[in-house]
Protein backbone atom coordinates (compact mmCIF):
# COMPACT_ATOMS: atom_id res chain seq x y z
CA UNK A 1 0.00 0.00 0.00
CA UNK A 2 2.88 2.55 0.68
CA UNK A 3 4.69 1.60 -2.54
CA UNK A 4 1.42 2.41 -4.33
CA UNK A 5 0.61 5.75 -2.55
CA UNK A 6 4.74 6.50 -3.05
CA UNK A 7 4.12 5.71 -7.00
CA UNK A 8 1.13 7.50 -7.09
CA UNK A 9 2.81 10.97 -5.12
CA UNK A 10 6.02 10.92 -7.60
CA UNK A 11 3.47 10.52 -10.54
CA UNK A 12 2.07 13.90 -9.19
CA UNK A 13 4.94 15.52 -8.17
CA UNK A 14 5.99 14.72 -11.92
CA UNK A 15 2.88 15.88 -13.84
CA UNK A 16 2.89 19.38 -11.86
CA UNK A 17 6.42 19.69 -12.82
CA UNK A 18 5.72 19.41 -16.03
CA UNK A 19 2.67 21.52 -16.58
CA UNK A 20 5.15 23.87 -14.70
CA UNK A 21 7.86 23.78 -17.31
CA UNK A 22 5.80 23.17 -20.60
CA UNK A 23 2.37 25.61 -19.72
CA UNK A 24 2.78 27.91 -16.76
CA UNK A 25 6.04 29.20 -16.73
CA UNK A 26 6.00 30.23 -21.08
CA UNK A 27 2.63 31.34 -20.09
CA UNK A 28 3.68 33.68 -17.56
CA UNK A 29 6.73 34.75 -19.86
CA UNK A 30 4.75 35.64 -23.09
CA UNK A 31 0.93 37.05 -21.52
CA UNK A 32 2.12 40.22 -21.76
CA UNK A 33 3.98 40.40 -25.20
CA UNK A 34 2.44 42.43 -28.12
CA UNK A 35 2.70 42.66 -31.68
CA UNK A 36 5.87 43.23 -33.21
CA UNK A 37 5.65 47.21 -35.14
CA UNK A 38 4.33 46.55 -38.56
CA UNK A 39 2.46 43.52 -37.85
CA UNK A 40 -1.50 43.38 -38.23
CA UNK A 41 -4.12 41.15 -38.24
CA UNK A 42 -4.39 38.99 -41.39
CA UNK A 43 -7.49 39.42 -43.90
CA UNK A 44 -10.00 37.02 -45.16
CA UNK A 45 -8.12 36.36 -48.41
CA UNK A 46 -4.58 36.26 -46.08
CA UNK A 47 -6.82 33.63 -43.49
CA UNK A 48 -8.22 31.11 -46.31
CA UNK A 49 -4.75 31.33 -48.07
CA UNK A 50 -2.80 30.02 -44.72
CA UNK A 51 -5.33 27.21 -44.20
CA UNK A 52 -4.64 26.32 -48.19
CA UNK A 53 -0.92 26.64 -46.89
CA UNK A 54 -1.41 24.38 -44.33
CA UNK A 55 -3.88 22.02 -45.75
CA UNK A 56 -1.13 21.62 -48.72
CA UNK A 57 1.97 20.69 -46.31
CA UNK A 58 4.01 23.84 -46.84
CA UNK A 59 4.72 23.61 -43.31
CA UNK A 60 6.62 20.82 -43.83
CA UNK A 61 8.99 21.88 -45.72
CA UNK A 62 9.67 25.63 -45.11
CA UNK A 63 10.15 27.11 -41.44
CA UNK A 64 8.95 30.92 -40.54
CA UNK A 65 11.58 31.45 -38.32
CA UNK A 66 15.01 32.91 -38.89
CA UNK A 67 17.62 31.86 -36.07
CA UNK A 68 20.03 33.75 -34.55
CA UNK A 69 23.39 33.90 -36.35
CA UNK A 70 24.91 30.91 -33.69
CA UNK A 71 22.50 28.57 -35.33
CA UNK A 72 22.40 29.17 -38.39
CA UNK A 73 23.59 31.95 -40.98
CA UNK A 74 20.05 33.10 -42.23
CA UNK A 75 20.73 37.05 -41.95
CA UNK A 76 23.21 36.25 -44.49
CA UNK A 77 20.79 34.12 -46.94
CA UNK A 78 18.68 37.34 -46.81
CA UNK A 79 16.06 35.64 -44.73
CA UNK A 80 15.45 38.91 -42.18
CA UNK A 81 16.21 39.38 -38.52
CA UNK A 82 16.14 36.63 -36.18
CA UNK A 83 12.39 35.99 -35.09
CA UNK A 84 10.50 37.32 -31.74
CA UNK A 85 7.40 36.27 -29.86
CA UNK A 86 5.54 39.37 -30.98
CA UNK A 87 5.92 38.25 -34.54
CA UNK A 88 3.66 35.46 -34.26
CA UNK A 89 0.84 37.33 -32.36
CA UNK A 90 -1.90 36.79 -35.11
CA UNK A 91 -0.95 33.52 -35.87
CA UNK A 92 -3.34 30.76 -34.79
CA UNK A 93 -1.86 27.84 -34.75
CA UNK A 94 2.06 28.74 -35.12
CA UNK A 95 3.42 27.74 -38.55
CA UNK A 96 7.29 27.56 -36.87
CA UNK A 97 7.93 24.46 -39.10
CA UNK A 98 10.70 21.95 -38.49
CA UNK A 99 12.25 21.27 -41.53
CA UNK A 100 13.98 23.39 -44.17
CA UNK A 101 13.88 21.48 -47.24
CA UNK A 102 13.07 24.91 -48.52
CA UNK A 103 13.54 28.39 -47.84
CA UNK A 104 12.41 30.26 -44.75
CA UNK A 105 9.23 31.97 -45.64
CA UNK A 106 8.59 34.06 -42.39
CA UNK A 107 9.73 37.51 -44.64
CA UNK A 108 9.06 35.97 -48.29
CA UNK A 109 6.87 38.83 -48.61
CA UNK A 110 9.67 41.22 -48.83
CA UNK A 111 11.87 39.48 -50.33
CA UNK A 112 9.87 38.45 -53.45
CA UNK A 113 6.65 40.77 -53.00
CA UNK A 114 5.60 39.74 -56.90
CA UNK A 115 2.38 37.79 -57.17
CA UNK A 116 2.77 37.09 -60.62
CA UNK A 117 6.19 35.25 -59.46
CA UNK A 118 4.51 33.70 -56.48
CA UNK A 119 1.62 32.55 -59.04
CA UNK A 120 3.80 31.16 -61.51
CA UNK A 121 6.42 29.44 -58.82
CA UNK A 122 3.55 27.53 -57.64
CA UNK A 123 2.35 26.52 -60.80
CA UNK A 124 5.79 25.11 -62.03
CA UNK A 125 8.25 26.24 -59.49
CA UNK A 126 11.53 25.08 -61.94
CA UNK A 127 10.34 27.68 -64.33
CA UNK A 128 11.48 30.14 -61.61
CA UNK A 129 13.95 27.93 -59.78
CA UNK A 130 16.01 25.45 -61.82
CA UNK A 131 16.13 22.32 -60.39
CA UNK A 132 13.92 22.92 -57.09
CA UNK A 133 12.43 19.84 -55.89
CA UNK A 134 9.35 21.86 -54.70
CA UNK A 135 6.32 19.78 -55.81
CA UNK A 136 3.96 21.91 -58.45
CA UNK A 137 -0.23 22.47 -57.97
CA UNK A 138 -1.88 22.89 -60.84
CA UNK A 139 -4.92 21.87 -59.39
CA UNK A 140 -5.02 25.29 -57.80
CA UNK A 141 -5.16 26.69 -61.52
CA UNK A 142 -7.55 26.61 -64.56
CA UNK A 143 -5.82 25.40 -67.88
CA UNK A 144 -8.50 27.43 -70.48
CA UNK A 145 -8.49 28.70 -74.29
CA UNK A 146 -9.27 32.01 -73.10
CA UNK A 147 -9.23 34.03 -70.41
CA UNK A 148 -12.67 35.04 -68.74
CA UNK A 149 -13.31 38.55 -67.96
CA UNK A 150 -12.14 39.03 -63.94
CA UNK A 151 -9.42 35.98 -64.58
CA UNK A 152 -5.83 36.33 -63.58
CA UNK A 153 -3.71 35.12 -66.30
CA UNK A 154 -0.82 33.36 -65.37
CA UNK A 155 2.49 34.74 -67.56
CA UNK A 156 4.84 31.42 -67.69
CA UNK A 157 7.98 31.17 -69.29
CA UNK A 158 7.05 30.15 -72.95
CA UNK A 159 8.99 26.85 -72.64
CA UNK A 160 6.67 25.98 -69.84
CA UNK A 161 3.13 27.61 -70.87
CA UNK A 162 0.74 24.75 -72.10
CA UNK A 163 0.91 24.97 -75.70
CA UNK A 164 -2.28 26.81 -77.38
CA UNK A 165 -3.43 27.63 -73.80
CA UNK A 166 -3.62 29.79 -71.09
CA UNK A 167 -3.36 29.22 -67.61
CA UNK A 168 -5.33 31.28 -64.87
CA UNK A 169 -5.26 31.15 -61.14
CA UNK A 170 -8.47 29.87 -58.97
CA UNK A 171 -8.95 31.84 -56.01
CA UNK A 172 -7.86 29.68 -53.42
CA UNK A 173 -4.43 30.45 -55.67
CA UNK A 174 -5.36 33.93 -55.34
CA UNK A 175 -5.32 33.79 -51.51
CA UNK A 176 -2.50 31.34 -50.97
CA UNK A 177 -0.80 34.21 -52.50
CA UNK A 178 -2.37 36.93 -50.39
CA UNK A 179 -1.18 34.97 -47.12
CA UNK A 180 2.53 34.58 -48.78
CA UNK A 181 2.94 38.47 -49.62
CA UNK A 182 1.42 39.36 -46.01
CA UNK A 183 4.60 37.58 -44.68
CA UNK A 184 6.79 40.45 -43.62
CA UNK A 185 8.48 40.49 -40.01
CA UNK A 186 11.03 43.42 -40.75
CA UNK A 187 9.71 45.72 -38.35
CA UNK A 188 11.41 47.10 -35.27
CA UNK A 189 11.56 44.07 -32.28
CA UNK A 190 11.56 47.12 -29.75
CA UNK A 191 10.22 50.10 -29.60
CA UNK A 192 11.40 53.15 -30.58
CA UNK A 193 13.17 55.41 -27.87
CA UNK A 194 11.45 58.24 -26.89
CA UNK A 195 12.27 61.37 -28.68
CA UNK A 196 14.69 63.62 -27.02
CA UNK A 197 13.50 67.08 -25.54
CA UNK A 198 14.57 69.95 -27.01
CA UNK A 199 16.99 72.10 -24.86
CA UNK A 200 15.65 75.16 -23.54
Amino acid sequence: MNNEKALLAGGMTMLALATSALVVIPYLQLRDVKPTEGVKPYSAAQLRGREVYIANGCVYCHSQQPRDASFAPDAKRGWGRVSVAGDYYYDHPHLLGTMRTGPDLMNIGVRQPSADWHLGHLFQPRAYVPGSIMPSYPFLFDVKDKADPGDKVVNLPEAFNPPGKIVVASATALDLVSYLQSLNRTGAVLPAPPAAKAAP
